[in-house]
């Protein structure tokens, strides 16, 4: 066959090469993709796209002088009741003839639609005892849907002894496809050696050699899809063996089989390529941005700093072309902020000593009028314990220092929305900078409980964690946004003495150095992660002068804003390639 009848599909996948590796969709939990955190759609459209066209016809030439589908339809029937003869296998139940309406596309001419369960031996695995040890080890895989990934199959995760393998009485011999039909409906694979499978995964195993054909069949988004609305659900979804053999399955010429087959494995192994390479360039972007955001970071002074960041802002537009180079940007952005390289410093501010002097005589006043506890003092901050060389007129200081820190209400399944009850923040309203109110849950409280737990404006909230590294130390200020609000007990109360105070702090605690100080501080010896309101308390915060902080966090508002229209017209340039994308396919099909 000439390479010119080639050249439509691979001209969709050349042509439009940018199209497909630059629709790229950022997903919600690790993954492929070069920082874990995203998925190469358009290259996973491109893939589904070459498996659609396969099963449609649509991929290689016909040739006229093929046998038809219909005799290896025959030939397929032959050696099925030569099986039953033999008493190899048990004879099937007869399945209906397919109508018309179950057809999902028109076939090429010498093409043929039959049931999957006319094609092959069909079984749905199962498990031995577990309280038999002789029936485990390793003579024979023992496949669990965890095992499937991508269509390849792990055999060394779990085995079965012979004795184990025969007690089961269900193998499948090399050449069958497995698919998941419980659960994560669709994951399929062939496998190349004899393998036992749970009761999650149902097997085939064609009469005739056309497992490779079938493989890709049971692949594609067609059978995909009509495996998921066979199926059915209450808890957890499912399509029994019964359904799933009456599933239609295209079966083309075996000769034309074997030229599909050749192809799509020649398009998948160019989709890997462009796949490896946009991966290779994101991480090595990824890598690049991160050297120049860290020279902003190192610069010894201001010149030092203008000079670095002349030479990024000159390439914004090539940096910063991904959600993780923003959100890099944005925590440089604060870690410059923190360590006073943000803004010109100017000599006649009062310097930082005098601030902290006032906060201590607002806290003594405090406690004198009994609006807050004493609490014992920390020990002096040494000069090894500084997280850096501070600007002229900074200081180190703790929250303990700056805010009197408590924790929240312990909720109690006697505490119900009775009489007097009222609305209370849980650990999920307190996001990274932002508290959200909706759908607040209220419980009943005392009028003691009430004084002592209730929220002012400007109490910082921070989240102590649940033994995650990713949970521990969000935090927000309260605004007042409404009256009488309470606080959960895993969330760490830090009220100002001085008001003026919280955003700063607020700042210092989501940059970078922040962070790293409540991950040090929080991880306890089981390895887990945790803040108390004693860890809380020695939290070391530089403090410039008050007016300085002002100039550093309305600077620093002023660039997060730019960051955020950065990333909504990244957003809306990938919306365009996602939608490029999918036009790509519809096209096509």
């Amino acid at each position: 066959m000439s390479e010119q009848s080639h050249s439509p599909i691979d001209n969709l996948i050349t042509e439009h090469i940018d199209i497909w590796s630059s629709a790229i969709k950022r997903k919600s939990s690790s993954g492929r993709g070069s920082s874990k955190k995203i998925e190469l759609y358009g290259i996973k459209k491109l893939r589904e796209l070459i498996l659609e066209l396969a099963v449609r016809g649509k991929l290689v030439a016909q040739d006229p002088n093929d046998e038809p589908a219909s005799v290896l339809l025959e030939r397929i029937v032959q050696e099925k009741d030569q099986l039953v003869k033999e008493g190899k296998i048990k004879k099937p139940k007869k399945l209906p003839e397919i109508s018309e309406d179950e057809k999902p596309f028109e076939l090429p001419e010498g093409w043929e639609w039959a049931r999957l369960g006319e094609l092959g031996y069909t079984q749905t695995g199962g498990t031995p005892s577990k309280n038999k040890t002789e029936y485990f080890g390793s003579d024979i895989p023992f496949i669990k849907p965890g095992d499937i990934l991508e269509g390849k199959v792990n055999y060394s995760n779990e085995g079965l002894s012979y004795f184990g393998a025969e007690s089961l009485g269900r193998i499948a011999p090399k050449g069958s496809v497995l698919m998941v039909c419980i659960g994560t409906i669709g994951k399929c694979a062939y496998i190349d050696q004899k393998c036992a499978f749970n009761q999650q995964i149902n097997s085939i195993t064609p009469y005739l050699d056309i497992s490779e054909f079938l493989f890709k069949v049971l692949s594609a988004s067609y059978f995909q899809n009509l495996s998921w609305s066979f199926s059915a659900s209450t808890t957890i979804a499912i399509i029994n063996k019964g359904k799933w053999e009456m599933i239609p399955v295209v079966l083309p010429p075996l000769t034309e089989q074997h030229r599909i087959v050749a192809k799509v494995d020649e398009l998948t192994a160019l989709c890997d390529q462009l796949e490896a390479q946009t991966e290779s360039s994101l991480d090595a972007h990824q890598a690049l941005v991160t050297v120049l955001l860290d020279t902003l970071v190192n610069s010894q002074n201001a010149e030092e700093l203008a000079e670095n960041w002349m030479r990024i802002s000159g390439h914004f537009d090539t940096l910063f072309t991904t959600e993780h180079s923003i959100d890099q940007l944005k925590q440089t952005i604060l870690q410059l902020a923190v360590m006073g390289k943000l803004v010109p410093q100017d000599p006649n501010d009062e310097p930082a000593s005098e601030l902290l002097k006032r906060i201590a005589a607002e806290k003594d006043e405090l406690i004198k009028q009994k609006k807050i506890k004493k609490q014992k003092p920390l020990p002096p901050i040494s000069e090894d314990e500084k997280p850096f060389d501070l600007p002229v007129g900074w200081r180190v200081s703790s929250v303990d220092s700056c805010f009197y820190v408590s924790g929240g209400i312990q909720k109690t399944p006697k505490r119900t929305p009775v009489s007097n009850h009222y609305p209370y923040l849980a650990v999920a309203n307190v996001q990274r900078g932002n508290i959200d109110i909706n759908d607040l849950k209220r419980f009943e409280v005392t009028g003691e409980e009430l004084d002592q737990y209730r929220l002012e404006s400007f109490d910082l909230l921070v989240v102590e964690g649940n033994g995650s590294e990713n949970e521990i130390g969000r935090c927000a200020i309260w605004k007042g946004e409404i009256e009488n609000c309470l606080h959960q007990n895993h969330l760490i109360k830090c009220r100002p003495a001085i008001h003026k105070l919280s955003d700063w702090v607020l700042m210092v605690l989501n940059s970078p150095l922040g962070i790293s100080e409540m991950k040090r501080l929080a991880v306890t010896s089981s390895g887990l992660y945790n803040l108390s309101v004693g860890k809380v308390r020695t939290i070391l915060l530089p403090i410039p002068p008050l007016e300085e902080q002002h100039r550093i966090v309305a600077k620093v508002d002023e660039l997060m804003a730019i960051c955020d229209q950065l990333k909504a017209r990244l957003s809306e340039a990938q919306t365009t390639q996602l939608n490029l994308a999918e036009a790509l396919v519809e096209q096509a099909l």
